[in-house]
């Protein structure tokens, strides 16, 4: 929840609205007002108002009045949208009769009834000297600048983000009735379209009262030589809102629907916050303004755009330091959670590790070093090859390159089973056969060559005869490991 100052600053009186805001809940927690002539300045009533407001406020907003100010409804052609801040300038210098470089002002773009219809825009601005004075001034007396510095009567357009009564197509008339001056804004869908400030208040009444209608009456009637469009409710606010038959009497005069303020949906208002609330609506207004509610327009621009200093971080210590303390317990509890998460991870690994290792290695390993210690040893260890040196069609190339060419030999039958050969073959005599062994014998890989029988082919002269041997490579015969030499006896030979 922020806390926002509104603060409204007049010869005769300074008034200060002390709102708390969320998303969804506005409510007015403080209302205070001091009367010049008890304190003896406006800045001493600045100062009794401000201090123990601000104090408690995240930012504050003030105004400028609106004979300070030049505020023009200005129409551009609907092909200046995108080149509305390069030709803005020169349209606010033209209807303004000083240079562009002694002013600050600020804009907002208006509905418009169609995409193509033209560019409405509401301008204020105001001599960068008389800003700055004001500014000053108020930071001299409350040792803080303001976030936002109001132009005149379109500071009210802010209440129409608390009504909706005040956001309909309108145009509807906001009078704020003060002692020297009244102010007037005209809305239209909750936007400031027109705004005028009368050099008049209720500080003659009742001797002012029909000079004040006239004028009234000549600042609607501009309104509608302008845009043509009547109002059609005016709503009294400010000190002369509640004085004895205003109301009837402007009604008579001007021929309009006069109301009473319509309900802004404020929490916190109790019945004596409710009856003067009227009063504070400019203040309200400010406030409104300073906590990004604002639909009017804000003379910190340019060289006077507010920037936030070491002051303010001063003030959000205790709430930095919080929030600080916050994140670093959240940081801990979360880092604490996954060392847990890690560690049991690191002990379910750790057994699978041992258990996987065992398995193939014949040891358990804890660590990815221990496993690859073991690893190393079992590679260093000779293994037999499982696929031997020669296989059946080796064989049979062999005993082609050993059977001589003069020699005529049929294979009836070859079998290899476990390196052990059986072949039976044909050929034309049983020396024949006795030569083939003979060669045979000599290849390095066969080992027990012999013949095991020999006999007459049936209905032939040749000799049939049955061959064996084994299939032994010296590759395929594991090296033996060399045997431990003998530890050397103390003081003796190894």
């Amino acid at each position: 929840m922020a806390r926002w100052v509104g603060i409204d600053i007049r010869a005769s009186h300074v008034r200060a609205v002390l709102l708390s805001t969320s998303y969804r809940r506005v409510a007015i927690e403080q209302m205070v007002e001091v009367e010049t002539d008890r304190v003896g300045s406006v800045d001493d009533a600045l100062r009794a108002v401000g201090v123990p407001t601000t104090q408690h406020g995240e930012g504050f907003a003030i105004a400028l009045e609106g004979e300070q100010a030049f505020i023009h409804r200005l129409t551009l052609p609907a092909t200046a949208t995108k080149q509305i801040e390069e030709i803005l300038p020169y349209e606010v210098e033209a209807n303004i009769p000083v240079d562009l470089d002694e002013l600050v002002y600020d804009h907002r773009l208006l509905r418009r009834a169609a995409p193509t219809s033209p560019l409405a825009v509401m301008t204020a601005a105001a001599r960068i000297e008389l800003v700055r004075d004001r500014i000053e001034r108020v930071k001299s007396v409350l040792g803080r600048e303001p976030d936002r510095v109001g132009v005149g009567p379109l500071s009210l357009a802010n209440l129409a983000s608390l009504s909706p009564e005040l956001s309909g197509p309108g145009p509807i008339a906001l009078v704020d009735l003060g002692g020297t001056r009244t102010e007037v804004v005209l809305l239209a869908y909750g936007e400031p379209v027109f705004a005028r400030t009368l050099s008049r208040g209720v500080a003659g009444l009742p001797a002012s009262a029909p000079a004040l209608a006239a004028e009234l009456r000549q600042t609607f009637a501009s309104w509608v030589a302008h845009d043509g469009e009547p109002v059609e409710v005016v709503h009294l606010v400010g000190a002369g809102a509640d004085a004895p038959g205003a109301e009837n009497y402007l009604s008579h005069e001007l021929g309009l629907l006069i109301r009473p303020l319509p309900s802004l949906g404020l929490e916190g208002l109790t019945l004596d916050k409710l009856d003067v609330l009227p009063r504070f609506v400019k203040a309200l207004s400010l406030a409104l303004g300073a906590a990004g509610r604002g639909r009017d327009l804000d003379l910190r621009q340019g060289p006077l755009a507010f920037q936030r200093g070491y002051g303010f971080l001063k003030e959000k210590v205790p709430l930095l330091v919080g929030l600080g303390a916050a994140i670093l317990i959240s940081f801990s509890f979360a880092t604490w959670a996954e060392m847990k998460a890690l560690g049991r991870d690191h002990e379910t690994l750790t057994r699978s590790l041992a258990a996987l290792s065992k398995e193939v290695l014949g040891q358990p390993a804890e660590t990815a070093e221990e496993a690859a210690t073991l690893l190393q040893k079992a590679k260093a260890q000779d293994e037999k090859d499982p696929m031997p040196k020669l296989d059946a069609f080796d064989v049979i190339v062999e005993l082609s390159n050993a059977i001589p060419m003069s020699i005529t030999h049929d294979i009836e039958e070859f079998d290899m089973q476990r390196g052990h050969v059986k072949l039976n073959g044909v050929v034309s005599s049983a020396q024949d056969a006795q030569q083939i062994a003979a060669a045979l014998g000599e290849v390095k890989c066969f080992d027990a060559v012999k013949i095991a029988k020999v006999s007459q082919v049936v209905n032939s002269d040749r000799q049939k005869y049955v061959l064996e041997f084994d299939v032994k490579c010296p590759e395929d015969t594991p090296k033996k490991k060399k045997a431990e030499e003998p530890a050397a006896e103390p003081g003796g030979e190894p």
